[in-house]
């Protein structure tokens, strides 16, 4: 153990071992110990706590628990490694407590923060049964937890009957505390029966362990009525709730009612934060990464159908220490004094104190503590060490360390000599420093060969040994030497002055006056010591410009000529920020000159100011402002914009006078619609261009007037019997020219006298219902509209004539006719009605048909758009007896139905093919045969044969393909009932008879040489019944 071995040294002593300056360093913590929670009754365990730090000569380690020494021994359970700590078997009675780590060489000492080992457990749930509960449906309810002793805390979920059946939110209804654990219910339902069990699990830092309840019998009461009740709040979060910055907390929030009731959350003092996300609208809000700003009350509301219930609580923010400002090392000469200071954050209020060398430190003798300020005068070699200041509150701890050494020594120049050359132009000035390191201060004086200097009129020797010469010439050249002193000895160092030609401007830039965008180029040429380096620099209004962006404004121009050096400053395509004075800088090491210009940059006019509204009336406002910036060119005239609040873009306002002179700073806004907010910006232009527009102005709104306009849009008809409905196009906000705006309606029956005034005092209204039991059907009214607000009435509209509501028609068709097409579709005809007997207008025919033996009630309908007195009805059963009647219809409904009359559907047509279908071709014809078709009895009389295609063509004569293709046909057999069954085939230029493969109603030639290249195609072939029953094509 090095240093500490000797007998009699105490535990933080460096045993008289004296701290090399320049060699040694104080301890700094690279690894600190971290609080750990210990699983309890883990057999054969460990725990390790870390503690590394760096240091020269290397640290060694010392550990406290609870304030006592930790003792190491071979029998010890307690092991030291490097610095670590390691705890064999821990046990919760011998080792839980609070560890630091003390780390020490001859140059201090320090300590780390504490580290709380505790131990984790989780006991079982009693063996006893836990009391069933009952419910009544519609109900809340709870199921208690109890969840048994622990360290730290628990999580918790509930189980339904078995594992791991876990009860579900089911829409909000469920609600599991994880403060209490217990299980809560908004509204019991009768399938919520059945065993639940509490499941808790702990989690520590290297395990994790659960335990579960005994079953808690629920049973649910049935009601056939289920009671609703008000939401009732039974889970509140405190009144208080103390939640850390940067961390995350939580509130919960449930309640009891039928319906479920649903939560929302709001901050009562503020917005709620928008990183609580979803949990805004659940039973736990969410609030993570807590800041002061997050602090206020908080309201949790339960609403359903059946009404609301409330509870609020204050979050309050505190935090952990915090460092704003630390001390750092420092070396400090004998018998002066040091000032520390650190500065930290926290709440609550942070205590704060100091260690030296891990003892604390007080106030006493040359030492004063001030909370975060330490102050120790006539510093003596003992108070070298090492220092910590340490912040603390209930939330934790923090520690920041420094090194102070206390330096003595006679003045040595071999780190800090004077400079061997200075260099110093003529007529200029030098600097020429003494910093020898010495401890105490020495006391300093400088020499130019063996003649001491002294303060005159050229010369100045200050205290800290900083000697200036002014004005300087060419006799100033030679050795100076510094001599600096102290109790412990002297020393001294010698530079030598070497005095050089000054630079000089010979060439400044000149004053320029620029339009925006154009370039210009400011020149300056220096001359200067031809021994030493000239450099340029060019500043605008005293800020360093940066001359080597690649595609800025500025770019050097540079070059030499016979005596001079040349630094000129380019400005591409300047802007008004370019304006300004310019200054030339050239420098060399020992001195510099320099020479300044100034540009205008003329531009457009800078935005006007003070724009203020006057004088605000209906149409118009008067407008007020100051005059911009001319930047150099006189101001031409102002044009005015504005927009209203339902215009996002500006627009130019029309004006009184219509053009504004440039020497004007007021004008008239006019036309304006009444009754608008309105925002104004005014611009000035000049020769040069149009600047920014200025500050918009305050929003103001017009005053009020009757309205100018009429509304649009009127018309309207249809409704219910006895019913007049009048429609129009709601006013736009900026047409209602003032508030109480409403609509004034004026109606009459066509060619009456007298008018019925109504007034609709909303303007959002689109129509009005007029009901009369007088009305007739269909009766035309004159209309007109006009708007009215506080101010007055606005002009009608346009007369618009609007028909009553139509009744259904009273008369029916007459002479109803039905005929049967084929067994699947009828025609009917009837005569139509006439249109003044229909109650308004006649907008087509309903035909309804039902078969026999069915009501009419189930008729199917079908109906005509338009005038016609004749349609199809087709989708119906062949040979069957059907009913029909007409019916005319209006936009109010149907009229009576016509007298029915009944038809019957023909037979269904053969659903067999032809059959043994056969072809042979000759040339460029197809000959095809088959067998006639015979109908049954219940089916209608073959009357011919059609052979037909999907594709039309013009004739039946049409030869073959001439490139072996092939043609497809169709072969079925029609009559009165319609079309039957179909063969299909396909047709080669193959010579011979073709054998005919039939499959599924489809007929496909086997010819295992054709080209299937081509598809020449048949229209539609009628073939009589009467003809052969061989065709050729």
């Amino acid at each position: 153990n090095g240093p500490y071995c000797r007998k009699g040294c105490q535990f933080f002593d460096t045993c008289g071992e004296v701290c090399v300056s320049g060699h040694d360093s104080g301890p700094v913590f690279e690894e600190q110990p971290s609080s750990l929670i210990y699983p309890e009754g883990l057999p054969e365990g460990k725990v390790t706590l870390n503690c590394q730090a760096r240091a020269s000569p290397a640290a060694s380690y010392r550990w406290r628990v609870n304030g006592s020494d930790v003792v190491i021994r071979e029998d010890s359970h307690y092991t030291l490694v490097a610095g670590n700590l390691v705890i064999s078997n821990p046990q919760h009675g011998r080792d839980s407590g609070s560890y630091q780590c003390f780390a020490i060489n001859r140059c201090g000492t320090i300590v780390s923060r504490a580290a709380n080992l505790k131990f984790g457990y989780l006991r079982d749930f009693p063996s006893e049964s836990r009391s069933p509960q009952t419910a009544y449906e519609g109900a809340g309810t709870f199921l208690a937890c109890q969840a048994p002793a622990h360290y730290p805390a628990l999580s918790y979920r509930w189980i339904l009957n078995e594992f791991p059946s876990f009860v579900q939110p089911d829409g909000g209804r469920w609600f599991v505390s994880q403060v209490t654990g217990n299980l809560y219910l908004a509204n019991a339902r009768a399938n919520d029966t059945g065993s639940y069990f509490c499941l808790t699990t702990i989690n520590m830092d290297i395990s994790t362990k659960s335990t579960f309840s005994k079953a808690i019998q629920l049973t649910v009461q049935p009601d056939a009525n289920p009671r609703k009740s008000a939401p009732n709040i039974r889970v509140r979060f405190p009144s208080e709730t103390y939640a850390l910055a940067g961390h995350t907390t939580q509130l919960e929030c449930f309640a009891y009612g039928n319906p479920t009731p649903k939560l929302r959350w709001r901050k009562v003092d503020g917005v709620l934060p928008s990183k609580v996300g979803a949990s805004a609208d659940g039973p736990i809000l969410t609030i993570p990464d807590l800041s002061f700003d997050d602090e206020g009350m908080y309201e949790c509301e339960a609403y359903s159908s059946e009404g609301r219930d409330t509870h609020q609580g204050r979050v309050s923010v505190q935090a952990q220490p915090e460092w704003l400002q630390v001390m750092s090392d420092s070396e400090v000469e004998i018998s002066s004094e040091l000032h520390w200071s650190c500065v930290a954050a926290g709440k609550p209020r942070l205590i704060i104190r100091w260690l030296r060398n891990g003892m604390p430190l007080g106030t006493q003798d040359r030492v004063e503590v001030n909370n975060g300020l330490l102050k120790i005068s006539n510093l003596a070699l003992e108070d070298s060490g090492m220092y910590q200041c340490v912040a603390e509150n209930k939330h934790g701890t923090i520690y920041s360390n420094a090194e102070l050494r206390v330096q003595v020594q006679a003045p040595d120049f071999r780190l800090n000599p004077v400079r061997k050359l200075v260099p110093a132009a003529r007529g200029g000035q030098v600097k020429m420093e003494c910093k020898p390191r010495a401890a105490p201060k020495p006391t300093l004086f400088w020499s130019r060969g063996t003649e001491l200097l002294t303060n005159s009129s050229r010369v100045t020797v200050t205290p800290d040994g900083v000697l200036w010469i002014y004005n300087i010439s060419r006799a100033d050249e030679g050795k100076y030497t510094c001599f600096a002193e102290n109790y412990l000895g002297k020393a001294n160092s010698t530079g030598h002055l070497s005095v050089r030609d000054a630079t000089k401007i010979k060439l400044a830039p000149s004053n320029a006056d620029i339009n925006q965008g154009e370039n210009v180029t400011l020149q300056c040429h220096a001359s200067h010591d031809p021994t030493m380096d000239l450099t340029f620099t060019w500043s605008l209004n005293g800020v360093l410009l940066d001359l080597e962006e690649p595609n800025g404004h500025y770019h050097r121009v540079e070059g030499v000529s016979a005596k001079e050096t040349i630094g000129d400053l380019a400005i591409v395509n300047a802007q008004l920020s370019q304006a300004g004075i310019y200054t030339c800088s050239a420098q060399t090491v020992v001195d510099s000159a320099v020479a300044s210009a100034r540009l205008v940059v003329r531009g457009p006019p800078g935005p006007p100011g003070g724009l203020v509204v006057k004088s605000v009336n209906e149409t118009a406002v008067e407008l007020r402002w100051s005059r911009g910036y001319d930047n150099h060119s006189p101001i031409g005239k102002y044009v005015i914009m504005g927009r209203s609040e339902h215009s996002h873009d500006w627009k130019r306002m029309r004006t009184d006078p219509v053009n504004i002179e440039g020497n004007a700073e007021s004008a008239r806004v006019i036309d304006l619609r009444p009754w608008m907010d309105y925002e104004f910006q005014v611009i000035a232009s000049n020769i040069l261009g149009s600047g920014e527009p200025s500050m918009p102005s305050q929003s103001i709104r017009t005053k009020q007037s009757a309205p100018t306009v009429a509304p649009s849009g009127l018309g309207g008809g249809g409704g219910d019997r006895n019913e007049l409905i009048i429609t129009w196009t709601p006013m736009a906000r900026e047409y209602q020219n003032g508030d109480g705006f409403g609509y004034i309606l004026w109606f009459r029956k066509l060619e009456t006298p007298s008018w019925t005034v109504v007034r609709v005092p909303n303007a959002e209204s689109s129509r009005y219902v007029y009901s009369n039991q007088s009305l007739s059907p269909y009766c035309p009214f004159e209309v007109k509209i006009k708007a009215y607000n506080s101010k007055g009435e606005g002009p009608f509209s346009q007369i618009a004539v609007v028909h009553s509501a139509e009744e259904e028609p009273t008369v029916s068709p007459r002479k109803i006719n039905a005929t049967a097409v084929t067994a699947f579709e009828i025609q009917v005809s009837w005569e139509p009605v006439q249109h003044l007997s229909t109650n308004g207008i006649l907008r087509g025919y309903e035909i309804r048909y039902w078969r026999q033996h069915e009501r009419e009630a189930a008729a199917d309908r079908v109906r005509t758009a338009g005038l016609e007195n004749t349609a199809r009805v087709s989708g119906l059963r062949p040979n069957t007896l059907y009913h029909v009647t007409v019916l005319a219809y209006n936009s109010a409904g149907t009229g009576p139905p016509s007298p029915r009359t009944t038809v019957i559907t023909k037979k269904p047509p053969p659903n067999r093919p032809p059959g043994n279908v056969s072809w042979k071709t000759d040339g460029s014809w197809v000959t095809v045969r088959w067998d006639h078709v015979k109908s049954m009895d219940n089916e209608s009389t073959v009357q011919g044969y059609k052979v037909s295609d999907t594709q039309a063509h013009t004739s039946v004569n049409l030869p073959l393909p001439k490139d072996n293709g092939y043609v497809v046909l169709e072969i079925r057999s029609w009559g009165e009932g319609g079309d039957g069954a179909a063969h299909e085939i396909i047709v080669s230029r193959d010579s011979g008879i073709s054998v005919v493969m039939t499959r599924k109603n489809r007929v496909n030639v086997l010819s295992g040489h054709t080209q299937l290249h081509s598809n020449t195609i048949f229209n539609n072939h009628v073939i009589s019944s009467h003809d052969a029953l061989r065709r050729t094509f």
